[in-house]
């Protein structure tokens, strides 16, 4: 029997998205500032010759460079101030987060409720800062080795002026994407850094579409491989879908109570724990923490000269290992992937306070005792349930990469591409049924307001 919510959503109409102005409000916030976003990708770093950048990108198209390219929508091409886009971010985050499980006095800060998370959230930002000091630099200064190197001036002026004022850029875009994030999270609709790094990959769609289809026109790849690789996709977003809605319900029951006839009614409810709990953001830490430092690495490598050539030859040497599709930086992303699961699932799911809350309002699992025992319970459950998780995320983020590279098909929108939009499409979408029934919930309790009055 459907609940009185899933009712009120099978009732959502465009008139009822029309009168709520809310969240129409919001939707408007929303694509403005992805909008914005867009528009700052073709602003360049100062000191830059677009037309010799162009040039430069296409002798160092492939691996990384491509891959990155294609998460920050076509920025890092044009070398616009927002190159770098959220992934230093994304990293402090990351680094945050595992100091506030493993370090003690971060520990204490998650414990004091807001004033800790504003406290570790103004961490965040220096950290972010910090990383996009450090990450700039070394661009800026591949930027004028790798022009010297292959004979192409992208650098107008090469000198300290050139890498202070891209430095000081790039530190601009990234933390004005930061700020942008945030206010989309608050004043607009879904995840606002989740939806910025989708709205790159969407940005790229159409162009990399255009070239598929025109390898298969042209006869440079077998359509039959190209008319595979769309049932690919479709079957991929079809179980994308099916398995972010799977979930294992866990039943609840409380004491009986004694209802307004005077008799016994048990209540029954049930816990639902998702099947992915972690979501999408496993693969974005796993690859932030991967393509920042190797697109580093590449701008670095490719800048090599006669007199430091046993360092840069060290760094291409690394960068030849782990880039993108080697064997290396695929163990390395499906570590960081399985590792992200784990460790988001214990950040989003505190067993130990779900075992409380239902011990205090009478609740138990069937067979369970109350209290460690059903948090012991829980841990198992998240444990299997993690595995089957991680397995898939690693087996959608991998397997369609690797079966690419394996027919030599320079298809960048693979298995993570495809992850991050529909998981972010259908997050969005239920932040927006949500608010839709909330606007429903109210124009009900004004009626019934309405008829109270007319009846008194």
């Amino acid at each position: 029997m459907a609940s009185a919510a899933e009712q009120l959503a099978a009732n959502i109409s465009l008139a009822s998205f029309s009168k709520a102005t809310e969240l129409k409000k919001r939707l408007w916030f929303t694509l403005g500032a992805l909008v914005l976003f867009r528009l700052l990708s073709f602003v360049p770093i100062p000191g830059i010759d677009p037309r010799a950048l162009a040039s430069l990108f296409q002798t160092q198209q492939g691996g990384v460079i491509d891959f990155f390219n294609t998460f920050s929508g076509g920025s890092l091409e044009r070398m616009s101030i927002i190159a770098l886009g959220v992934m230093p971010y994304i990293t402090a985050s990351i680094v945050v987060q595992l100091g506030g499980s493993l370090y003690e006095p971060w520990k204490q800060l998650k414990k004091e409720g807001e004033v800790g998370r504003k406290r570790l959230n103004q961490y965040t930002r220096y950290l972010t800062v910090l990383l996009t000091t450090v990450q700039g630099y070394f661009i800026a200064v591949g930027l004028e080795g790798l022009g010297a190197s292959q004979g192409i001036g992208a650098v107008v002026e090469p000198g300290l002026l050139f890498r202070v004022a891209a430095t000081v850029s790039l530190v601009g875009g990234t933390l004005f994407l930061m700020w942008v994030g945030e206010q989309i999270t608050s004043r607009g609709i879904g995840n606002g850094v989740s939806l910025i790094i989708m709205a790159g990959i969407v940005a790229s769609l159409p162009r990399t579409l255009a070239q598929l289809f025109e390898g298969g026109r042209s006869g440079t790849m077998d359509p039959l491989l190209v008319f595979g690789i769309v049932i690919a996709v479709i079957v991929l977003v079809l179980f994308i879908c099916f398995m972010e809605r799977a979930q294992r319900r866990v039943l609840i029951q409380y004491p009986k109570r004694q209802t307004a006839r005077g008799m016994m009614q048990q209540e029954r409810s049930h816990l639902p724990l998702k099947i992915n709990t972690a979501g999408v953001i496993p693969p974005i830490f796993a690859s932030s923490l991967l393509l920042m430092p190797l697109t580093v690495l590449q701008f670095a490598g490719g800048g090599a000269t006669d007199t430091d050539s046993a360092g840069n030859d060290l760094l291409i040497t690394i960068s030849t290992y782990l880039q993108h599709g080697a064997p290396l930086y695929l163990a390395l992303y499906a570590g960081g992937i399985a590792f992200f699961c784990f460790f988001y699932t214990a950040v989003q799911f505190n067993s130990e306070e779900t075992s409380e809350n239902l011990k205090r309002h009478g609740g138990f699992i069937p067979g369970i005792r109350p209290g460690k025992a059903t948090e012991q319970y829980f841990d198992y459950l998240l444990n299997r349930i993690t595995v089957i998780g991680a397995a898939y995320l690693v087996t959608i983020c991998l397997i369609p990469e690797i079966a690419l590279s394996q027919a030599g098909v320079a298809f960048y929108l693979g298995g993570t591409s495809l992850l991050i939009v529909v998981n972010v499409t259908m997050d969005t979408v239920s932040q927006i049924q949500s608010h839709l029934i909330a606007h429903q919930y109210g124009d009900l309790i004004k009626k019934a307001k309405l008829k109270g009055g007319r009846r008194r």
